[in-house]
């Protein structure tokens, strides 16, 4: 009997030694890193609505790349991973807080997702990347003056991958509605509109908007469909399960249009999460004219 207690008197001394010494230091590591991580402020997008005063807002294209915070030396996704971007890169970028995307050119993000979130940098594909800053964040400014800073500050630096993001301003929806047209047809991903006099906020509210030509949500891949004619041998569509806000349920329906020869013939994984784009909803509360955008993007 003794022995059994003095052994598990040793057993129990040497736990808290283990937790002491290695366990809990490490558990307060990573508690303190996954704080940090959550921490990163990032003010986020809302959808557009009709019932806004236009003239209150800067407006700007919304360039379809990677969202990039540059702070305190560090360059993060809004999520705050890390980007692995060459050296070079990331000496030649100021000593403030920016907020942007890592861009190359227009429907191109399938390269600027590969090139910027790989953990180790291809120089050759960072030189046709760029850096579009919208925002030079602070807590005191109004947007309108931030702008202003922020393109003076990047002419003035005159470096030809991070340049400032142009903003417009326009008189009301009308002028709105043939901007987002003109640009559309240009190929651009839509518009981006941030209220003049709205401080630096984290978080998502209306002081920052975005306008695309197309409704877009997100759906889990459930089932293949087999292609005819010619998609014999592929897949015709893919199966969805999209959650209606409406109808407070999970609506099944199928995505066939938007898919190229290689997305049918290695289509995405069942359980995967898609993007896809609309034109509103049928009678039924089904999404009309869906269309496949993508994988959902890493962050």
């Amino acid at each position: 009997m003794l022995l059994r207690v003095a052994i598990n008197v040793r057993d129990i001394h040497l736990h808290k030694l283990m937790m002491s010494k290695f366990v809990y230091p490490f558990l307060c590591l990573v508690f303190f890193s996954a704080n940090l991580k959550a921490e990163l402020p990032v003010q986020l997008v809302s959808v557009y609505q009709s019932n806004i005063d236009v003239s209150d807002y800067l407006i700007s294209e919304k360039f379809d790349g990677v969202r990039a915070i540059w702070k305190d030396g560090k360059l993060l996704t809004k999520n705050g991973n890390p980007i692995h971007a060459p050296d070079w890169f990331i000496q030649a970028l100021p000593d403030v807080w920016l907020d942007g995307e890592l861009w190359s050119k227009r429907q191109d993000f399938e390269f600027v997702a590969s090139t910027v979130l790989s953990k180790k940098s291809d120089t050759q594909a960072w030189r046709k990347v760029q850096y579009k800053v919208f925002d030079m964040p602070n807590y005191q400014s109004p947007f309108v003056d931030r702008a202003k800073a922020y393109t003076e500050l990047l002419n003035a630096l005159n470096v030809d991958f991070i340049q400032p993001i142009e903003q417009f301003t326009l008189r009301d929806n009308d002028a709105l509605s043939e901007m987002l047209k003109r640009y559309s047809n240009a190929g651009a991903e839509g518009l981006i509109l941030h209220r003049k006099e709205a401080k630096f906020a984290s978080g998502r509210s209306d002081n920052l908007l975005k306008l695309k030509p197309y409704q877009e949500a997100k759906a889990k891949v459930k089932a293949y469909l087999p292609g005819k004619g010619k998609y014999l041998g592929m897949i015709g569509a893919i199966e969805v399960a999209w959650y209606s806000v409406e109808l407070e349920q999970e609506v099944r329906f199928k995505i066939g249009s938007g898919l190229t020869d290689d997305e049918r013939r290695y289509p995405p994984e069942i359980g995967s999460l898609i993007r896809f784009k609309y034109h509103g909803l049928t009678k039924n509360k089904i999404p009309r004219f869906a269309s496949y955008i993508g994988l959902v993007r890493p962050q």
